[in-house]
């Protein structure tokens, strides 16, 4: 038939629904205009009728009709040469399977209210030649800084994705916060649920834990604090340390703006996913580091925290 195009599915899309397929390939043709396609069978695979929900294999082809206009608006995202020089220069390693980051404070991972730049829409700066766009495998808060992971192929997306979803992976953040912990290390167990804007310690919320060790501390007044999230729930070390009376630094919402400003620090969120060990999702030894912004260690530096990063 005149028009038809024929794509054979590729390794990195085996699995993946058509109606996704269809989302990234051509992200300006609606669902009803897909679902009328497909039920006139004009969509079809291996030559069989296919639905919305059937998934992908890799070999199969994938007939099309004529779809020039919407092939003609799919196009990659336009960005600025100064924010692809952004999001390249966050780049502290990479491999054939994955990106790693090192997201600055007050940048957002996805779009939202008033987020008009964020990292998902400058993935296009990081894409090599014919290779796909990377994707996030899980997110940080936006005032959070540090490491964020990014994946190159469907395997290692799939991967990642889904050991952080279960919490596999260990990551480490270094906290300045204002006050001192009694104890030098511990485990905080404060199940968590969101109520109105903000996360809150309740009885009956969510599994949270979190394991924490005291770094240094100036007296009474701040302290350098190490946290492991053993679970993932939103704004979890912020509200875990606010918990037992060490509020982060810069966090406006679980902690007190004074402490900031009596110490002459920057108002910035001083928390900072530090360090990462993916080693066991992707069978090599791979450790990664990501360096503490200039705010944060000026700030270490001024209050005299003997810390040096490694």
């Amino acid at each position: 038939m005149a028009g038809v195009t024929v794509v054979k599915i590729k390794e990195d899309d085996d699995g993946i629904r058509l109606n996704r397929w269809f989302l990234r390939e051509y992200p300006s043709l609606s669902l009803s205009h897909l679902q009328k396609l497909l039920r006139t069978k004009q969509i079809k695979v291996d030559g069989k009728r296919a639905e919305t929900s059937t998934r992908l294999l890799k070999g199969q082809e994938l007939r099309l009709p004529p779809l020039d206009e919407q092939k003609a608006q799919k196009k990659e995202n336009f960005i600025k040469k100064d924010d692809a020089l952004l999001i390249q220069n966050m780049v502290i390693y990479e491999d054939n399977d994955i990106i790693i980051l090192n997201k600055p404070s007050g940048l957002a991972v996805q779009g939202g209210t008033n987020q008009s730049k964020h990292i998902d829409g400058l993935l296009d700066a990081l894409k090599s030649d014919g290779q796909e766009r990377p994707k996030l495998t899980h997110r940080i808060d936006k005032d959070t800084s540090g490491i964020l992971v990014l994946g190159k192929n469907r395997k290692s997306t799939l991967a990642l994705t889904e050991a952080f979803r279960t919490h596999k992976i260990k990551k480490t953040y270094l906290a300045l916060c204002a006050g001192c912990a009694k104890s030098n290390e511990g485990q905080i167990k404060a199940p968590l649920e969101k109520i109105g804007e903000k996360m809150v310690v309740v009885e009956d919320g969510q599994k949270a834990v979190t394991n924490y060790r005291i770094l240094d501390n100036i007296g009474q007044k701040f302290c350098l604090v190490e946290a492991e999230p053993l679970t993932g729930r939103t704004h979890q070390i912020r509200v875990h340390l606010a918990h037992i009376g060490l509020p982060i630094v810069g966090d406006t919402k679980y902690g007190r703006r004074e402490d900031a400003k009596k110490a002459n620090l920057s108002l910035k969120l001083h928390l900072h996913s530090y360090k990462i060990d993916l080693s066991d999702v992707l069978n090599k030894k791979t450790v990664v580091k990501a360096k503490i912004p200039d705010y944060f260690m000026a700030d270490i530096k001024s209050l005299g925290f003997n810390f040096k990063e490694k």
